[in-house]
């Protein structure tokens, strides 16, 4: 991640300071001035960007959760963390970026309930309401993963919760490498995003998008059928993708999907 631009300013602002000279004197800059007034103007020139919060698991995903936040500075905006025991409140964002993680409970979409997989009810909760006050306030989303079929659930559609037991056929890939190949909608904003008609991706799920949520379309497919990611026209933004496109940071089209967000975000703030 070293050459990836943005990434010591971001690790900064996860509290990873730099390592001290080795004689233990302060940083300075050219000037003298310090560490502390490079910072300030770094706070000052953060704060006129969008503000994206990025949702995630209380106790594991953090690389994710860096990721996806990393993603968000290379697209010109800046970013919060929020779990369900650090809350922020979402009317004050300007965008959302939900992550991957945990199964989502069962009994929010009829479901069957299966002791056989891990999930995080609290997670659910605030990520529902996060999804409330988004839509409420035609706020732009990104879904990944886990945040593409809570997006769906949240707008009345269900998943399927194992899709082994309905593409039996398909090969159970779970990787972080672009190996598995998605079929791209025609005229969808995915395509305009992409520019391609399919591409490569990772996949680390095994539950899906079973019926679509309201307004939403299908944007993207696999050579199975399963639904790779869902979009609706009629909002500023709101689109999930299954894959993890944060893990494909090297790939300008994988970008490209945070740059729309935070352009979008952008737009919103803009009067």
């Amino acid at each position: 991640l070293a050459g990836v631009r943005g990434v010591g300013t971001l690790a900064r602002y996860e509290g990873i300071a730099p390592r001290a000279p080795p004689d233990g004197s302060p940083h300075q800059g050219r000037n003298g001035t310090g560490r502390d007034s490079l910072e300030k103007a770094l706070d000052e020139r953060m704060s006129k960007k969008p503000l994206i919060g990025v949702t995630g698991s209380r106790r594991k995903g953090r690389i994710m959760t860096f990721l996806n936040r990393l993603a968000v500075w290379r697209a010109g905006g800046r970013s919060v963390r929020i779990t369900w025991d650090k809350p922020y409140p979402i009317d004050r964002l300007d965008g959302l970026v939900i992550g991957g993680g945990d199964d989502i409970s069962a009994t929010l979409y009829g479901g069957e309930v299966s002791v056989d997989v891990r999930v995080d009810p609290r997670r659910d909760e605030i990520e529902m309401e996060a999804l409330k006050v988004a839509d409420e306030r035609d706020m732009p989303v990104l879904g990944i993963c886990r945040g593409s079929q809570i997006m769906n659930v949240f707008y009345g559609g269900s998943l399927h919760t194992e899709i082994r037991d309905i593409y039996k056929d398909a090969p159970q890939i779970r990787t972080v490498l672009p190996k598995k190949c998605v079929d791209i909608m025609p005229d969808t904003r995915l395509e305009k995003l992409l520019r391609v008609d399919h591409c490569y991706v990772n996949s680390l799920h095994h539950q899906a998008v079973d019926t679509l949520g309201d307004g939403f379309d299908v944007a993207a497919k696999d050579e199975h059928g399963m639904i790779q990611a869902i979009e609706r026209t009629d909002h500023r933004f709101l689109l999930g993708v299954q894959w993890h496109p944060e893990f494909l940071f090297w790939q300008p089209r994988q970008q490209r999907l945070f740059n729309d967000l935070v352009a979008a975000a952008r737009e919103r703030t803009t009067p």
